[in-house]
């Protein structure tokens, strides 16, 4: 995917003043109100101006940084990945959000690499002050952080081009060897699959675990496993880029997934930052009521998997 481009440096150094508003409109604040940094093009034609308001509303610590550290998982496509190959620049959904959600807030949301499974430890040993990593909003991970939700997907099947196995339904699986994501709801729902094999009599399902699910992927080419369980969204988008899509298909819906709870993806903010989360809550709603949200996600092809409205920690389990 094409790297966004910056109009202006994303540091309180800037010191320009704006006005709240939507997409590139702009105007003088008083000198009373909070300077922010510069307007930021996150997609091109899609410039976010700053909110003096919304940066007011940002802890003093954050304020004086001009940076929200973040923590995501590289690889998971089309929510994080590398622009090319051999790159470190750091690209997606989560990002160019990411990028939208600090330029509404006069800071820099600054992305950095960490596994999955080590991101909410690394949170609360305070090496980040938030997480954009595709994460489930579950209500056993608001006890590291808070989270504010932004989209809302179910998982889904990667597997090899045509479906060999014929995976229709989720038994199917039993007593084959099938891939997920350590440290991952996806993981946890495989879990709980098995009840469905032992209730019809079938052998457990053979869940290989892997660090990163690009692991996972390889494990599937070589034929280590039948099946990869991961993000619909992302199976779909592996399916469709992969060696020009010849590689891969997937296989969705509750019927070959399993039922599964409608908990949202979060953006999970540090609770060592009081009044974080309702600052990035209000810029996240200010982009979705301005259409900036939509478009975002026009641009990767997933307008279905986005919400109306920003909440806080909205869980159901």
């Amino acid at each position: 995917m094409p790297a966004r481009h910056r109009t202006a440096a994303v540091s309180l150094a800037a010191l320009a003043l704006f006005a709240s508003g939507c997409g590139t409109e702009s105007g003088a604040s008083s000198p009373a109100e909070p300077r922010t940094a510069g307007p930021v093009t996150v997609l091109p034609g899609l410039t976010i101006e700053p909110d003096p308001r919304l940066h007011a509303k940002l802890p003093e610590t954050v304020r004086a940084a001009g940076t929200v550290r973040v923590a995501t998982d590289v690889p998971y496509p089309p929510f994080e990945m590398y622009t090319k190959e051999g790159s470190t620049r750091i690209t997606g959904i989560d990002y160019d959000l990411g990028q939208a959600i600090g330029a509404r807030l006069g800071v820099e949301f600054e992305f950095k690499a960490q596994k999955f499974d080590g991101i909410l430890p690394a949170v609360q040993a305070g090496k980040f002050d938030a997480v954009m990593s595709a994460m489930t909003d579950k209500k056993a991970r608001q006890k590291s952080v808070d989270f504010v939700d932004y989209l809302n997907a179910g998982p889904g099947w990667l597997v090899k081009k045509g479906n060999p196995e014929k995976i229709a339904v989720v038994t199917d699986v039993c007593g084959k060897p099938v891939g997920v994501q350590t440290g991952t709801n996806h993981q946890k729902l495989l879990q709980q699959r098995q009840e469905l094999c032992k209730a019809k009599g079938l052998p457990p399902i053979e869940i290989l675990a892997f660090s990163k699910d690009s692991e996972a992927q390889l494990a599937l080419r070589s034929g280590k496993v039948i099946a990869d369980y991961l993000d619909e969204v992302t199976a779909a988008y592996v399916a469709s880029t992969a060696d020009g899509g010849t590689s891969f298909s997937t296989v969705t819906g509750r019927q070959a997934v399993g039922e599964y709870s409608a908990s949202p993806m979060g953006i999970g903010v540090s609770k060592d930052h009081p009044g974080l989360k309702e600052a990035v809550r209000a810029a996240l709603q200010s982009l979705m009521d301005d259409g900036s949200y939509r478009r975002i996600l026009m641009k990767y092809q997933v307008p279905g998997i986005g919400i109306a409205e920003a909440t806080v920690n909205g869980a159901l389990d």
